[in-house]
């Protein structure tokens, strides 16, 4: 066996979550850090996602809070004209592995094992094996190591299908659609969450006709509108975006109430108006697009698809038909696991989870902070409860929460308080340049008014 390696942190997962954590953490301490994933550069799943994929949020705010994404410019044209850049899927590969080559590597401090598996022995040593060369390491940490696996979700591209899939079935991932050589006569689309949404405008864009598209949705979601979630000349919209969502919490008299009032402001959007969301992960969607989707009018709402036959699609509550022109496209993998909450911050381990409702990434870098600059575990286990990614509209109350409740707790560590105010993953984190702006001040106002009215009213009605 290799000379043991010996490192402060043993981060699994280069991933959004991974590779925000341990900017942050290079940032604030001196520690070494030792990156494993299995696959062979980083950027989580944006390795293996399908091609036509975007971020659902502006570039600005997303990835290590040290090294910006994208050039800050404006969509001039498509679904997205006028609101800030989304990168695709080639930018993100393209922006980690430079964040790990230009900016991890040469500080000396990191060392990178791609196409890795890591193993824990009955032990608790810790063990890293090729996956090239079968040769295996152990790894002796110092400090602890980081989980930022314990919430990965699935993508259709690296899962099956959820469902029986008959012999002769055409039946593809999301991402397979754009290697379609042989046209279908008729596409089904099968999901509800992005990654179906996504498809649809794709192919709804690259000229395939809506009245050849039937969409399979078990359940209706809530979206948030692009229009309030940009930043610079955008930031004073997304200011206001916190006003409504403040005063509608202040002034509802249910969950489905803060829905419909906000649904009413433009805040939130669904695509067919007349089914209650059932569903609400917090990804955007821009009023262009939803206009797209509401093209399709073949909807069938049966549940889940137990299986594909040769000549009909299953469902728990029966059937619809199919045949052989028809394009089968599996957009169903979960893809924000749920699992049970654990205390993020132990002993020896760092367990990544989400603490509250915001961007993807602000939360992961913001735990790298709190990790180098709060020692006592207690402490950092008081401040960062985490909380299940949301799933049932429901959740984005409980999440909303849990952010007023952080913000709260945070204030007594200057530390955080000084990179939270600053972190460009943090929107609001750029409102200062804009305080001039009439809807600013308009909606400090109504911050005020509401905002202690909206926490106190959270607690009943989630209650």
């Amino acid at each position: 066996m290799r000379e043991t390696l010996e490192t402060d942190y043993l981060v699994v997962g280069t991933g959004a979550a991974g590779m925000a954590f341990t900017d942050a953490l290079l940032s604030h301490s001196d520690a070494t850090v030792t990156l494993v994933d299995r696959r062979h550069a980083p950027g989580g799943h944006w390795i293996e996602t399908y091609p036509f994929v975007r971020l659902h949020q502006p570039s600005a705010f997303y990835g290590v809070s040290s090294v910006p994404l994208g050039r800050g410019t404006v969509n001039p044209s498509g679904v997205n004209a006028g609101f800030h850049e989304q990168a695709s899927a080639d930018e993100l590969r393209a922006y980690y592995t430079q964040v790990l080559d230009q900016h991890f590597l040469p500080t000396g401090r990191v060392q990178h094992r791609p196409c890795s598996d890591h193993a824990i022995g009955p032990d608790g040593r810790h063990f890293i094996t090729s996956r090239l060369t079968g040769a295996v390491q152990e790894v002796r940490v110092r400090s602890k190591w980081v989980d930022t696996g314990y919430l990965e979700g699935r993508i259709p591209a690296t899962s099956p299908p959820p469902f029986e899939v008959a012999e002769g079935v055409r039946c593809v991932a999301a991402g397979d659609v754009v290697r379609v050589t042989d046209p279908p006569e008729r596409v089904v689309i099968i999901g509800t969450g992005k990654t179906a949404l996504d498809t649809c405008v794709w192919l709804l864009t690259q000229g395939v006709p809506a009245s050849s598209i039937q969409w399979i949705r078990p359940r209706e979601g809530w979206w948030l509108n692009r229009r309030f979630h940009q930043p610079a000349e955008g930031l004073p919209a997304f200011f206001a975006g916190v006003g409504l969502q403040l005063k509608a919490m202040a002034q509802a008299t249910s969950a489905d109430d803060v829905f419909a009032r906000l649904e009413a402001d433009g805040f939130f959007l669904r695509v067919d108006s007349t089914v209650a969301p059932t569903m609400s992960h917090g990804a955007m969607v821009s009023e262009a697009e939803l206009a797209l989707l509401r093209q399709i009018g073949d909807v069938v709402r049966r549940g889940h698809v137990r299986r594909i036959e040769r000549d009909r699609i299953v469902f728990d509550d029966g059937a619809v038909p199919t045949g052989p022109g028809t394009l089968h496209v599996h957009c169903a993998a979960v893809g924000l696991a749920r699992p049970p909450l654990r205390p993020i911050f132990e002993a020896d381990r760092v367990t990544l989870q989400p603490l509250f409702w915001s961007f993807a990434c602000y939360p992961f870098a913001l735990l790298g902070v709190v990790e180098a600059t709060i020692a006592d575990t207690g402490e950092k286990n008081r401040m960062c409860p985490p909380i299940h990614y949301w799933d049932a509209p429901r959740d984005y109350l409980t999440a909303y929460l849990a952010l007023l409740a952080h913000e709260r707790a945070r204030l007594v560590h200057p530390a955080v308080v000084a990179w939270a105010k600053g972190t460009r993953l943090n929107p609001l984190s750029g409102l200062s340049a804009h305080r001039d702006h009439p809807l600013v001040a308009q909606t400090w106002d109504i911050v005020k008014q509401y905002g202690p009215a909206a926490a106190g009213n959270l607690v009943k009605l989630l209650h």
